[in-house]
């Protein structure tokens, strides 16, 4: 595309280009730390729109929006201050497994976010497209011949390897964007937030429109400069509901889903009594054979079914199409009736997505219980759209060909909007703990569930939208979102976005912890009248003889809150200490034998991996891992260890290499010292 002469031209240390969940966390991150920062959008209307589901959490999300809180980000705050109704999901199950969700406004979530866009220092907001990144070479190719002393061993030899494989890779360093009128940008790094919005289409049975979701402009000049250096590229496809009119359902034969009485907040700092609203309810009702047999009777319209689609879809979070075909044995589908705000009277269908045709959907729709004589406010559509191959990138988010331009959010072949914001906000941090010179923030499997995520989408081989769950966290006991703030405040305040203040209350949480778990281990409760008529009333055995309170709360029937009532001496304490006690004492064994898996995790990811490393070097390596290493370039042998290709044979082989390598390495330093001493 031939840019109009616009002369214009401005400069700032970031440019965030998209600003959706991902985009917002970034931009929000690299301005509270003090840099100059810009933010592109198509339209400023959809700043941190919801164009699917409307809400914010769920399994496994709700960690994550946590884990964002206690880094500093804006997400959890933002559905505090908008949410119509919050639920704590899996509550009959463990801690590890317990997601807060809440349903959102998104009206008022989207304006709620922009209002804080809007007032944060250093951040401007420009809606504008961006259609090209500007980059150098990095580095110069143009290396002198060098006598090269072979005694100095194989490790100067790699080094020198290392030098041309960056030229022949062509290392590049962003240093600007330009937009479709010609305007020019310049910036030390770039993060990319497009979401789906690159070449968008969106598919309702034969109709199709070259939009962005709910109608929007779809950004349609950047993936060709994406290309044009070097960055591949994949063609993905996510689905959404049809939204209906409330007024045509009939809640009646629907069964009623209310929030919970007692309602807890996504936000550490937020006051648990400012959220205690009046809610409202969603609704629960099911397909049935009627609607299956009109979605099967019409699948050659579907452009799913049809070969028109050309993206991959999410397995996880399959169109109703997909049920009806892969789930076959199922009579009926469960769909929740979901409200998207106070002021619409539009409700979503959760759990069913479509791209058929609207006469179908309204067909298909109407066999559903209360549905009869639904109203169709939005039809169901599929879109597709330009994403990234994610392995192209570091476990920092930045890419690996392009120095300072980081990527964040379903660009990078994530969905969801709790995904694309925690890629987000690590994106941001590290764009700017680049600019500022300090390390980047790299969180790995065993610290959050964030550091999975990244972990996957870098490492993993993914050929289909990811989408987070609390299966694939290995240490999910230890990664729960109760304890979220305790494991990751630390590095927030260490990047600068947590206050000190709130991070001395982190500190003395932690000692009021630990105190009070050592206090009820020398707590002793006598067999006597009082104390057997309490386990007795909570059909829980009798003493024989005197017990400590840690060995109570440890019995599944009873907990630290209802032991209170024989514990006279008990310190008055926050509810979120007691519930911390509460976990410790009763998994206590359970969190012990992870902390010890972690110990033999953090070994591996501790023994760490340089940059651009040729790894034809190492003999004894197979050519399939030689050829996935020199890939990956994997920043740690345990990274190399989850990549799929790699064989723990190679790994013991790249352990004894590495051995020798930093050996020679030392040895060379010796070498040059003595040298420079010499002069």
């Amino acid at each position: 595309m031939e840019c109009p002469k616009n002369t214009f031209r401005e400069s700032y240390d970031v440019v965030v280009v998209g600003a959706g969940h991902a985009g917002c966390e970034a931009a929000l991150a690299c301005a509270r730390l003090g840099l100059e920062t810009i933010i592109f959008t198509v339209s400023v209307d959809s700043i941190a729109l919801m164009p699917c589901n409307p809400n914010i959490g769920g399994s496994s999300k709700g960690h994550l929006v946590r884990e964002i809180d206690a880094l500093g980000g804006q997400m959890g705050i933002n559905i505090d201050r908008t949410f119509i109704q919050s639920k704590m999901l899996n509550r009959s199950k463990g801690p590890a497994v317990h997601s807060l969700r809440a349903q959102a406004d998104k009206a008022n979530y989207s304006m709620e976010m922009r209002k804080t866009l809007q007032s944060t220092d250093y951040l401007t907001i420009k809606q504008a497209e961006v259609s090209e990144i500007i980059t150098e070479l990095l580095y110069d190719c143009n290396i002198k011949n060098q006598e090269i002393n072979q005694e100095k061993n194989q490790f100067v030899n790699n080094t020198e390897k290392a030098k041309k494989r960056n030229c022949d890779l062509q290392i590049k360093k962003v240093v600007g964007v330009r937009t479709v009128s010609g305007a020019r940008y310049d910036c030390k790094a770039v993060i990319l937030c497009t979401g789906t919005y690159l070449r968008a289409r969106c598919l309702t049975g034969e109709m199709i429109s070259y939009t962005g979701p709910n109608g929007l402009m779809a950004a349609n000049h950047l993936t060709e400069s994406l290309k044009n250096n070097g960055i591949e590229m994949f063609r993905f496809k996510t689905g959404t509901p049809a939204r209906i009119d409330s007024r045509s359902i009939d809640f009646s034969k629907m069964q009623e889903q209310k929030g919970d009485e007692h309602i807890v907040p996504f936000s550490f700092t937020t006051d648990p009594e400012e959220v205690q609203i009046d809610q409202v309810s969603c609704w629960l009702t099911y397909t049935n054979e009627r609607t299956h047999d009109i979605i099967r009777a019409n699948l050659d319209r579907s452009p799913i079914y049809a070969g028109v689609i050309e993206g991959t879809g999410p397995r996880y979070c399959p169109s109703i199409e997909d049920k009806v075909v892969k789930f076959s044995d199922k009579d009926r589908h469960q769909l929740f009736i979901e409200p998207e705000g106070i002021h619409t009277n539009e409700m979503y269908v959760g759990g069913m997505s479509s791209s058929l045709p609207e006469d179908v959907q309204y067909a298909m729709y109407r066999t559903v219980p209360g549905l009869e004589h639904a109203k169709i406010v939005r039809c169901a559509y599929a879109i597709e759209y330009d994403c990234i191959n994610p392995n192209q990138l570091y476990p920092s988010l930045e890419f690996k060909k392009i120095y300072g331009l980081f990527s964040g959010g379903q660009f990078n072949g994530s969905s969801g909007y709790e995904e694309a914001a925690a890629q987000g906000l690590v994106a941001g941090i590290n764009a700017a703990m680049q600019i500022l010179g300090k390390e980047p923030l790299i969180l790995d499997r065993s610290e959050a569930y964030i550091g999975v995520l990244i972990d996957d989408l870098v490492t993993k081989e993914n050929h289909e939208p990811y989408r987070m769950m609390t299966s694939r966290a290995e240490y999910r006991l230890l990664l729960r979102q109760d304890n979220a703030d305790l494991r990751l405040t630390k590095k927030g305040y260490q990047v600068g976005l947590i206050s000190e203040e709130r991070y001395e209350w982190v500190k003395k949480k932690e000692k009021m912890i630990k105190e009070e778990v050592e206090r009820v281990s020398h707590v002793i409760v006598g067999a006597n009248p009082k104390t057997q008529e309490f386990l007795e009333r909570y059909q829980s055995i009798p003493l024989n003889t005197g017990s400590t309170l840690t060995e109570l709360i440890r019995r599944p029937e009873l907990n630290y809150d209802l032991l209170s009532e024989i514990d006279p001496n008990r310190p008055h304490l926050p509810e979120e200490v007691t519930e911390q006690v509460n976990i410790n004492i009763k998994y206590d064994g359970y969190i012990k034998r992870q902390m010890k898996q972690v110990e033999s995790f953090e070994k591996l990811e501790n023994k760490k991996l340089e940059k651009n490393f040729d790894y034809d070097a190492v003999s004894g390596l197979r050519i399939e891992a030689k050829q996935k290493l020199n890939l990956y370039q994997p920043v740690s042998i345990g990274q190399a260890s989850r990549i799929s290709g790699v064989s723990p044979a190679d790994i013991s082989v790249l352990l004894v290499y590495l051995e020798q390598y930093y050996h020679n390495k030392r040895k060379l330093d010796d070498m040059e010292k003595e040298d420079n001493d010499g002069l």
